[in-house]
């Protein structure tokens, strides 16, 4: 197997999930490192896993990009269970007809590229849960 390597430092690969900063006082979280909460002004964080699990709270569909970026694709707004909201690509989906309030989600991963030595980019979306009827 190819070594590979998150594209985004809060996403952990083995196994899949994304994990984010905890305000130590008030359980606030961020994806970003932090000197201070925004919500209460607390110093001490820790990491916590969230959810693969969630549902779209909206989403867009955009038909214009940069070049080397396959369009359309959709952009997703996902509050993830237990807590979190992360903003992420709903993969395989451009059917604004396909997208229903709260669709419910999940984390799936995939190679965003390869460098010129092998080592592959590892990118994070979200799919709709086939197990929903």
């Amino acid at each position: 197997m190819a070594q590979q390597i998150p594209i985004v430092d809060y996403l952990v690969l083995d196994p899949p999930h994304l994990e984010a900063h905890e305000c130590s006082s008030c359980s606030s979280l961020y994806f970003d490192r932090r000197n201070a909460c925004a919500k209460c002004g607390g110093t001490e964080f820790g990491r916590r896993a969230l959810a693969n699990d969630g549902e779209v709270r909206a989403f867009t569909i955009v038909h214009r990009a940069a070049p080397s970026v396959p369009a359309p694709y959709t952009s997703v707004v996902v509050d993830l269970d237990g807590g979190g909201v992360v903003k992420a690509n709903l993969l395989d989906v451009t059917d604004p007809e396909e997208i229903v309030p709260r669709l419910p989600v999940s984390l799936d991963t995939f190679v965003a590229g390869v460098d010129d030595d092998g080592v592959e980019a590892i990118g994070f979306g979200y799919r709709m849960r086939k197990d929903i009827s």
